[in-house]
């Protein structure tokens, strides 16, 4: 059985689970079903957002620790490569993806949560990296976290590797919201049912200029971002959405194939 379940739902959205309960560690046969799910979805026009949760009591609590005892160097390079082309499928998928954190978000995870668009707490939820405690650093998509909640902070987290809980997170900035964990899945589901509701070429084309701002300095971001709005006008979306705002109605925009 896979370990990442994908449920498709309406409107193009779709909902990715880690499904190793209770704690959804990370081992190999996860980090390759991860993988593979964003990668199948990445070549899916029809996907207009996703969301990313964990089923049990955890988002991920990290890397399972029995694999990172066996490591030696060699071994460690190839699993921590293979770590980061995972959440960089996540962190690159074409379309947004929203983070639906019901539980402890730790290590790896915690940067799996990092890659995501945006990120919605369980208010049980708690966010750290704690690798070096074990003995490693917090390597590949942590780097994401200084930018985020700035470098002060970032430090504290890296170098205490003690966890943040939820509303301190909201505080930093580190997540958009915090709600119930019954709420949890409805909070995402407005979140994504929003941004699917938007034109779906301009949505993948806006999901790209982030990803590049991230990658960039301002002077090229702007000529990206130039080059997004003609690119735009290829389609029909910009026209439809100007007709409907001045004729006061919903835009009709065609659903991607």
């Amino acid at each position: 059985m896979a370990a990442v379940r994908v449920e498709r739902r309406h409107g193009g959205v779709v909902w990715c689970v880690l499904d190793r309960p209770p704690l959804n560690l990370l081992e190999p046969g996860l980090i390759s079903d991860l993988h593979q799910a964003f990668a199948s979805l990445a070549g899916d026009g029809a996907v207009r957002a996703a969301v990313l949760t964990g089923s049990g009591r955890a988002f991920c609590a990290g890397m399972d620790v029995r694999v990172l005892r066996d490591l030696d160097a060699g071994s460690a390079r190839e699993l921590i490569t293979r770590l980061h082309d995972a959440i960089e499928a996540v962190h690159h998928a074409p379309f947004p993806v929203v983070a639906a954190v019901n539980g402890p978000s730790l290590g790896a995870g915690f940067e799996l949560a990092l890659a995501c668009d945006v990120r919605i707490a369980a208010a049980t939820a708690s966010f750290g990296l704690p690798e070096v405690r074990v003995g490693v650093p917090s390597v590949i998509e942590a780097a994401l976290l200084p930018p985020l909640v700035g470098p002060g902070r970032a430090a504290e987290m890296l170098l205490t590797g003690d966890p943040v809980p939820a509303e301190r997170a909201l505080s930093w900035g580190l997540v958009n919201e915090v709600v119930a964990p019954e709420r949890l899945a409805q909070a995402a589901d407005r979140i994504v049912s929003r941004i699917a509701s938007a034109a779906p070429g301009a949505i993948r084309l806006q999901k790209a200029l982030m990803l590049r701002w991230r990658y960039t300095d301002l002077a090229a971001a702007i000529r990206h971002g130039i080059d997004a709005f003609a690119a735009a006008y290829a389609g029909g979306e910009p026209r439809e959405g100007a007709a409907a705002f001045l004729e006061k109605r919903a835009p009709a925009f065609e659903s991607p194939r």
